[in-house]
């Protein structure tokens, strides 16, 4: 394993450790991650004409998101807290069972956003799942997954077909 493929959460006794990120410079960061919720077709319809019992889906999973994206470092043990400066979610529908979610988290900081878009897309996710159970509890939560990311020393990445 390469220099730069180690384990960095790993402390000399083996056991888990927040990365000291004293000596890293602060620079512009961002990551967006994207996830999908295979649903019932009626389950779909009744989200995008806004008429489940709990109210309008997308709009709290989308304010989930963000405060998932805020409280990261209170669900992962050795994630950095950060002071993020946006976060955005887009929802759309890739087919009548299929709805997709993106987050993109930016900030000028030592470390990046990666866990906080992913953690956006979960959690959002999961808030979907939880307004929409009454009536299909059969859903599924699929590919969450880092899309891009910007920034930090270890440069530009984008997500391949192949990945």
């Amino acid at each position: 394993m390469s220099k730069d493929k180690e384990f960095t959460h790993l402390n000399v006794q083996g056991h888990g450790r927040m990365v000291d990120i004293t000596e890293k410079g602060v620079t512009f960061r961002q990551a967006t991650a994207q996830g999908k919720l295979r649903m019932q077709k009626e389950t779909m319809q009744k989200i995008r004409e806004g008429a489940m019992a709990k109210g309008d889906v997308l709009g709290v999973a989308q304010v989930a998101g963000v405060l998932g994206a805020k409280q990261t470092p209170s669900l992962i043990p050795m994630c950095h807290p950060l002071l993020l400066t946006g976060v955005d979610l887009n929802f759309s529908f890739l087919d009548e069972n299929t709805l997709v979610i993106e987050a993109t988290v930016k900030n000028s900081g030592q470390t990046g956003v990666e866990m906080e878009a992913l953690t956006a897309v979960s959690i959002a996710a999961l808030t979907v799942y939880d307004m929409c159970k009454a009536i299909d509890r059969g859903m599924e939560i699929l590919q969450i997954r880092l899309l891009e990311k910007k920034g930090g020393k270890s440069g530009h990445y984008m997500r391949t077909e192949e990945e």
